[in-house]
């Protein structure tokens, strides 16, 4: 029995179906931390008594900070997914860049967006 090289249209469509939903999910998440970056939540110090505001202010500079950390990592999540469904189109999806064997269908279900098998992730690769 040969091995199998590609995944066929029906499991790509699966795997589409899967980043698709994540894609959505993601993008979400995306707004909802580019919204609190930008205090677009109304939530902010001015109507705060000066007491509190020096201690409110230092304390939300931290946490843009942190959701522009956040928001910069779920945009490279997206970028991931979209270029997954890039792969889908040109079907080299699930193809390990290191190996050129198939990626388990098990690794892609829980990493749609993964582009190496576990072997290569780990360095077993010989």
């Amino acid at each position: 029995m040969t091995e199998k090289t590609k995944y066929s249209d029906v499991e790509l469509e699966e795997f589409r179906e899967i980043i698709l939903e994540k894609l959505d999910v993601a993008k979400r998440d995306y707004d909802l931390l580019r919204g609190g970056l930008n205090n677009s939540d109304g939530n902010d110090v001015s109507d705060t008594s000066p007491t509190f505001k020096v201690l409110e202010e230092g304390a939300a500079t931290l946490s843009k900070e942190e959701a522009g950390r956040l928001a910069q990592r779920q945009m490279k999540f997206i970028q991931s997914l979209q270029a997954a469904l890039i792969r889908i189109e040109n079907k080299t999806y699930g193809i390990c860049r290191e190996t050129g064997k198939l990626i388990s269908k098990e690794r892609l279900r829980a990493v749609p967006h993964a582009t190496l098998s576990i072997e290569a992730k780990q360095g077993k690769v010989r």
